[in-house]
């Protein structure tokens, strides 16, 4: 399918699955992103900008999807906890790069700068996704995580919105600047995580 025809696409099931596809969509793209949030929400802006939808509830709607899907990945890092990821790395420790140590290190980071962490994350295209999951594996409150991944998701989820309502048709701009910072996070992430179990030197016990 060209770019032109996913647009059609997904604007032809919103303007049928209203709000609630927004929503749905939104969901998706954080559990398992088929369509990025880069093209879903400025497409749903410039469908409010038709006068098929309110641009308001677009946004609350596209945050509410999103915050869905971000509570997803928090209960998956609470299911893993600490404990069980030190239990892993020490016996797979080069497939996750880190040794138990580090792992007691970086949860006592997150502890002291989790909220940050979660809310400017959420403001970063590929790292917004996993983002959740070390809060849930740090055991963040489940109050403390939803204010900053509210308020992080809900600029995220406007901006795009409204820069989809005042673009109007060229809305696609939006996905055209944005699309390849994703890319380059995305290699980084990955040229990351080769380089550190190419050069994964697990520290002997004393």
């Amino acid at each position: 399918m060209e770019g032109s025809d996913v647009a059609d696409w997904v604007i032809s099931i919103m303007e049928d699955g209203g709000y609630l596809m927004v929503a749905a969509m939104m969901f998706l793209e954080n559990v398992f992103p088929p369509i990025p949030s880069e093209l879903v929400m400025p497409l749903a802006g410039y469908t409010a900008q038709q006068g098929h939808m309110n641009i308001w509830l677009v946004v609350l709607f596209g945050t509410l999807g999103s915050l869905a899907g971000a509570l997803f990945w928090y209960y998956v890092g609470l299911w893993l906890g600490c404990e069980r990821l030190k239990r892993f790395a020490g016996r797979h420790g080069r497939l996750l790069t880190l040794t138990p140590d580090e792992i007691d290190q970086a949860d006592a980071w997150f502890d002291k700068h989790g909220a940050g962490a979660v809310f400017f994350g959420r403001l970063i295209p590929t790292v917004r996704t996993f983002i959740s999951v070390p809060a849930g594996i740090s055991d963040m409150t489940l109050r403390r995580f939803l204010v900053y991944t509210t308020a992080g998701t809900a600029v995220w989820t406007a901006a795009l919105g409204f820069a989809g309502w005042y673009l109007g048709g060229q809305y696609e701009v939006v996905e055209t600047y944005l699309s390849p910072v994703s890319n380059v996070i995305a290699a980084v992430i990955v040229l990351a995580y080769a380089y550190r179990v190419i050069t994964f030197q697990p520290r002997a016990k004393s």
